[in-house]
């Protein structure tokens, strides 16, 4: 914990700067979240959205996930709440440095399952709850084992596998393995991004339809 806050401290406090420049608000986004056993603590992050945002677009998203157990893609491509350079700021987790307060106040460890919003805990089946086992965490088994390409179900299953299999060793190869983690999903941030522009400019020249004389262009 020691090693990580000056290596932390530079880099929140540069991202800080940013937000501070490219919106209005508070720097620390605070929301209550579920830890250890089903108990409620304040979760700290860089605050990432514009000023106001309602977390209704959020709960019909997760409605989805559960509903379709499909990949767990973010919102981050085409949410209009994000300030400007959120996307990098997520895909690399700067947004999560501040839950280091978290894991000196003994709400949170390094490692874990990510604590969920208690609206989502709502929606749990008893089985799913075993995830409350044990301390979440900054980083985990779910972030280093596919994160957003698995689905909502298999993330309940390698919080559980974590809660139940817990060792000073797992943790070490955790740790260990979050920077690759990292520097993937900030490669698939930057080729989406890149896909995006491509489609955009292919939009941007294609040829407009011409009308014959007679014709409307407006369909009826």
């Amino acid at each position: 914990m020691l090693v990580l806050i000056p290596i932390a401290g530079p880099i929140l406090g540069l991202a800080a700067l940013w937000v501070a420049l490219v919106s209005r608000g508070s720097l620390l986004f605070v929301q209550p979240r579920v830890g250890q056993g089903g108990r409620i603590f304040k979760c700290y992050k860089l605050r990432t959205m514009r000023k106001g945002c309602t977390v209704a677009t959020h709960q019909q998203h997760l409605q989805q996930l559960l509903k379709e157990d499909r990949p767990m893609q973010k919102m981050d491509t085409h949410d209009p709440r994000l300030i400007p350079g959120a996307r990098l700021l997520r895909a690399l987790g700067i947004d999560e440095l501040p839950q280091l307060i978290n894991v000196v106040r003994g709400d949170m460890s390094v490692v874990g399952p990510r604590p969920c919003i208690p609206y989502e805990a709502e929606q749990y089946q008893p089985w799913q709850r075993q995830r409350f086992a044990t301390l979440p965490g900054i980083t985990g088994l779910w972030q280093v084992r596919g994160k957003n390409r698995t689905t909502f179900t298999r993330m309940i299953e390698l919080d559980i596998e974590y809660a139940q299999t817990q060792s000073m060793g797992l943790d070490l190869w955790i740790l260990l393995a979050t920077p690759k983690a990292i520097f993937d999903q900030f490669l698939h941030v930057v080729a989406r991004k890149a896909q995006r522009s491509k489609d955009s400019s292919l939009r941007e020249r294609a040829p407009v339809p011409m009308t014959t004389a007679g014709e409307s262009s407006v369909v009826g």
